[in-house]
């Protein structure tokens, strides 16, 4: 009940304004800070050491000025209307989503309005707060609007409202990557989010994640940020990790705060979150989709990709984020088929699975998940992936980090006043001049970033080194004519990435302790069309993903 306390504050504030006695907006208080120093304490003898938190609220975002630009219209939108549309979109996938609007049940604007309310319920409340949002983009209501203005045939993501991980450029709003570095960060639109736009799809904030994509600190908490705090998993808040780096992504893809979101990934960065909250997560190829306009690692293996409820939406998210990019060297046409794999799921009596003898052996979930398979005819081959070391990994990130970094601040920044960095240098100085507010678990991996020696040519073959590493790991799915090997959440997301070839995770269950875990299906290079057609065969079998279960309401 205590969730619905600050709904009855805004009730109060509607009438009051009607009575022409309401505070101007500017003196609304929505959200007020609190003392976290008794959750840090609680967690302090965590049995995950990543999950020993110094702090869990924001010590720089102040969440009404997040909330209050959309306050007055997320009030016009009643409990009731709220209640009326759950059964419609709460866990609906996209195709069934648009069949309620074709049907006038709501409108694109209603569906805005139901993840504000959402949102708004649940953010604003201390209590059951995930610490996920972190911006809301304030044209996206007038957005809806004009696109329920527009009947015409369109793509299967108009009008549905998207979040982006707070490394992708928004023009609407600040870019920060987590970092107060790039707290005034203001940029164009990164090209997946103009081909969002372009095929209709409803920008509706950003999330939070860990602080440069998990390369700021060493073995610090996932999904923590200088500018968001500590995002929490809905499956337990505090209890379960909520893996990283585009933890916020998932928290709220889990949450249904939204109908889906945007992560990126370098190595595990999407199927880690994804999995750790019950949702169907997709590291493509690199190059299918750009990377043009997001904070990047490394050139060499960034990617984003779509984070959502469902293999369907998984699908329908990843066609509208397509298309060649000039200005992404790596950028690639896709492959067809990808739209359209959610109504052809794979037979599986048509599909080798290539599973891995030890996960069989030492965990029940994925031992229970490949019996399901094989009962439901997919072929099962017993593997014992080599054991190939990654030699050089950090060096690449390292080296790539000092070169794309700067890179990216020339090319993307617009307010050059704005942010005072220019290079990984300047950013670790920056941070030195308030260590305990900016960064609160050190910067172990920027520093490292500038001892680094590794020389250019050295570097070329510690590139093409760990490509052949990776691709030898994953010699046995052509050996073996697999059409893709079965691994559990991120464990061999380090292979996939060096390789180059995208994973797939579905949620598969929940331990004991009711944590989440996902089967992830990694194929060979611009597979994801097949790898889709199998997860959904995989996900039509076992439906194992629930919502959390203080986040129903």
């Amino acid at each position: 009940m205590f969730r619905y306390l600050w709904f009855v504050f805004l009730l109060t504030g509607v009438i009051s304004c009607k009575n022409n006695e309401a505070k101007p907006k500017e003196d609304v208080v929505l959200w007020t800070p609190y003392n976290d120093s008794t959750e840090v304490a609680a967690n302090a003898e965590h049995e995950n050491k990543r999950m020993r938190y110094k702090f869990i609220q924001s010590r720089v975002l102040d969440k009404n000025e997040v909330f209050l630009p959309l306050y007055d219209e997320v009030l016009g939108f009643s409990e009731e209307q709220y209640q009326a549309m759950k059964p419609l979109v709460l866990e609906q996938d996209i195709p069934t989503i648009q069949n309620h609007i074709d049907q006038e049940k709501f409108t694109y604007e209603e569906l805005v309005l139901f993840y504000l309310h959402r949102i708004y319920k649940y953010e604003l409340s201390n209590g059951t707060t995930l610490n996920t949002i972190i911006a809301l983009n304030p044209n996206v209501l007038n957005a809806a609007r004009q696109l329920d203005e527009n009947k015409e045939i369109h793509h299967p993501i108009y009008g549905m409202p998207i979040l982006l991980k707070d490394n992708i450029g928004a023009a609407a709003m600040k870019t920060t990557a987590g970092a107060i570095a790039l707290m005034q960060n203001e940029t164009n639109d990164a090209f997946i989010v103009e081909r969002l736009k372009k095929n209709g799809a409803l920008i509706l904030g950003k999330v939070n994640l860990s602080e440069w994509a998990n390369f700021i600190c060493d073995v610090c908490p996932n999904g923590q940020s200088a500018i968001g705090g500590q995002t929490l998993n809905p499956y337990g808040r505090r209890i379960f990790d909520t893996g990283g780096s585009s933890a916020g992504s998932g928290t709220s893809t889990a949450a249904n705060y939204a109908v889906a979101a945007v992560g990126t990934e370098t190595s595990g960065s999407i199927l880690s979150p994804s999995s750790q909250n019950s949702v169907v997560g997709l590291k493509p190829t690199i190059g299918l989709l750009s990377r043009t306009g997001i904070v990047p690692i490394s050139s060499t293996l960034d990617t984003p990709g779509p984070m959502t409820k469902n293999v369907t939406d998984n699908a329908i998210l990843l066609d509208a984020m397509l298309g060649k990019d000039e200005n992404d060297s790596k950028s690639i046409s896709a492959e067809p088929g990808i739209l359209s794999a959610w109504t052809n799921p794979e037979p599986l009596q048509n599909i080798r699975l290539g599973v891995i003898s030890n996960l069989l052996e030492q965990d029940s979930i994925y031992a229970a998940n490949v019996e399901a398979l094989r009962s439901a005819g997919a072929q099962i081959v017993e593997i014992d992936p080599p054991s190939i070391p990654l030699e050089g990994f950090l060096t690449l990130l390292n080296l790539d980090m000092k070169q794309d970094l700067p890179a990216y601040l020339r090319s993307e920044v617009k307010n050059k006043d704005g942010v005072k960095v220019s290079s990984v240098e300047d950013v670790v100085e920056f941070n030195l001049k308030d260590s305990l507010v900016r960064i609160p678990y050190g910067q172990a991996r920027f520093v490292g970033i500038l001892a680094d020696t590794t020389s250019a040519e050295q570097f070329e073959k510690v590139k093409t080194n760990l490509k052949e590493s990776g691709r030898a790991f994953f010699e046995f799915l052509e050996e073996k004519q697999l059409d893709a090997m079965l691994s559990i959440n991120n464990y061999h997301a380090g292979y996939a990435a060096v390789a180059e070839y995208p994973a797939l995770t579905v949620p598969m269950g929940y331990k004991t302790n009711g944590e989440p875990e996902s089967l992830t299906f990694i194929g060979q290079p611009l597979s994801e069309a097949l790898l889709l057609r199998i997860g959904k065969a995989f996900e039509d079998v076992t439906r194992a993903r629930k919502i959390p279960e203080n986040y129903q309401d």
